[in-house]
């Protein structure tokens, strides 16, 4: 599948500067060629040396904060809920843009009847599912710990501040994570935004919601 770090180069050097910041952009193992669990552990050890680096590097560790776009978002969610079943580091924030958090969007799920029209559709989907998993995603014997979805349980969770487009295929999937996540007592802001995103555009709310955490 597509993505390098690289990628949002721009946007992590304008965070990065705006609040006097490190910013980590991992280079995951991507799918197909690698499916899960390969990507999350690789953003595991990456936190994991983030963490154990952080007095060399600078960083309060009390204010690691975790995120991501898309897939990256998806990945990010799953890394949350890998760090808080072991237990040894806390995290402050989700910041998760438009993440993909549900494999049966697109294939056992009701299509919605406005969203997935564009760009990343329920097609896409599913390819980018099936190439993770290596199997057809929405069945029963999808692994609950490759789809941050499926999760039963999400206390205890960092606190997350979410955006996602209005037209995007993702938007009920996100709108259920941050329902799910309030329900279970975890701070939580989320945006839908009703125009197609613009690069740096939702960098705004994002810097005020790094600043909180």
């Amino acid at each position: 599948m597509i993505g390098n770090p690289e990628i949002n180069d721009g946007s992590n050097r304008s965070l990065a500067a705006e609040l006097d910041c490190i910013v980590v952009s991992v280079g995951y193992r991507r799918a197909p060629e690698t499916r899960f669990p390969g990507a999350l552990d690789d953003c595991y050890a990456s936190l994991v040396w983030l963490y154990a680096e952080a007095e060399r590097l600078g960083i309060d560790r009390s204010r690691i904060a975790i995120g991501g776009e898309s897939a990256g978002g998806g990945h990010a969610v799953a890394l949350a809920l890998l760090a808080r079943k072991r237990g040894n580091i806390q995290i402050c924030l989700q910041l998760l843009d438009s993440p993909m958090l549900d494999d049966r969007t697109g294939s056992s799920a009701e299509p919605h009847p406005h969203c997935g029209e564009f760009v990343w559709t329920p097609n896409s989907n599913r390819f980018g599912w099936r190439s993770l998993l290596g199997a057809e995603p929405g069945g029963p014997e999808v692994p609950v710990e490759a789809v941050p979805a499926r999760a039963a349980d999400l206390t205890g969770l960092p606190p997350a501040f979410i955006t996602v487009g209005a037209l995007d295929l993702f938007l009920e999937e996100d709108m259920e994570y941050a329902r799910r996540l309030i329900r279970a007592g975890v701070p939580t802001t989320v945006i839908a935004r009703n125009a197609p995103r613009v690069p740096g555009s939702s960098l705004r709310p994002i810097l005020d919601a790094v600043r909180c955490c």
